[in-house]
């Protein structure tokens, strides 16, 4: 179906992927979980092919639906023209494109109807034509960029189902998502990026926190090895330890002074 090996990503002469290996089946739902500049939309990107790796291979052509992180719904045309053009594009008639726009904005219970302007539509509201527009072709793979962030618990429900509908009719389907209860329970397979590679949920990291004070103002979010990072005065890094000592390395370079070195923050 679509397939990733050794996939390298940099961003700014920074590795944000080290060498991805991910293979995706029809009907499987496969869960990514990790955090913010972890990497995971990068991720995606390149599986849905609208980013291209810095190294590696990627094979599989199937037919993609791909939801961003943000759906760009700014446009001055309603929520059921914009998805009858798409439809168009990806070679729908027009009236079967505009039928099936119709059902996925009814199914989601777009708030003002399919003939709602985009531009005047919530966070919510557009993450729902977001969804109508990847599933109007019926892809043969799905891939979803946190898409239960900002819907309301009713269409939460629904997108739960469609996905399980989705995956049961041969669509694979990846998504991402921050709750690792949630991935479990929803996935057929969980995985967690970390330092820029994929591994198992149930696979434990064990980190480390490094405090430090000065240096410039750059945030740590992307920087390989960096899970978390809480400021109060000072900054708070949590970190894994196989990456503990060039995440030093570059605090120095920012002119940062390593106040403590906790080696026993835990295992994630």
């Amino acid at each position: 179906m679509r397939e990733l090996v050794g996939v390298v990503k940099d961003y700014r002469s920074r590795p944000v992927l080290r060498g991805v290996d991910l293979a995706v089946a029809a009907g499987e739902v496969v869960g990514v979980l990790g955090t913010n500049g972890s990497g995971k939309s990068t991720l995606l990107r390149i599986l849905a092919g609208v980013s291209r790796p810095s190294g590696g291979t990627t094979s599989g052509r199937p037919r993609t639906g791909y939801v961003p992180d943000r759906f760009p719904a700014r446009q001055r045309m309603s929520a059921r023209t914009y998805l009858c053009h798409l439809g168009r594009i990806s070679g729908l008639p027009t009236a079967e494109a505009r039928r099936r726009a119709g059902e996925w904005l009814e199914r989601f219970a777009l708030a003002g109807g399919p003939d709602a302007p985009l531009r005047e539509l919530s966070k919510g509201n557009a993450q729902k034509v977001g969804l109508a527009q990847a599933l109007l072709p019926e892809p043969e793979l799905l891939v979803l960029d946190e898409p239960w962030s900002g819907l309301d618990a009713a269409t939460r429900a629904v997108l739960t189902e469609v996905v399980g509908e989705r995956a049961a009719a041969g669509t694979a389907v990846v998504f991402t998502d921050h709750r690792p209860e949630f991935v479990r329970s929803t996935a057929t397979r969980s995985l967690r990026l970390v330092d820029g590679r994929l591994q198992l949920l149930e696979a434990e990291v064990p980190t480390c926190r490094i405090r430090l004070r000065g240096g410039g103002g750059e945030d740590w979010a992307g920087w390989p090895g960096v899970l978390s990072e809480r400021r109060d005065g000072e900054v708070e890094l949590e970190v894994a330890v196989a990456e503990r000592e060039p995440v030093l390395l570059e605090a120095i370079r920012r002119g940062c002074a390593v106040v403590a070195v906790d080696s026993g923050a835990g295992r994630r």
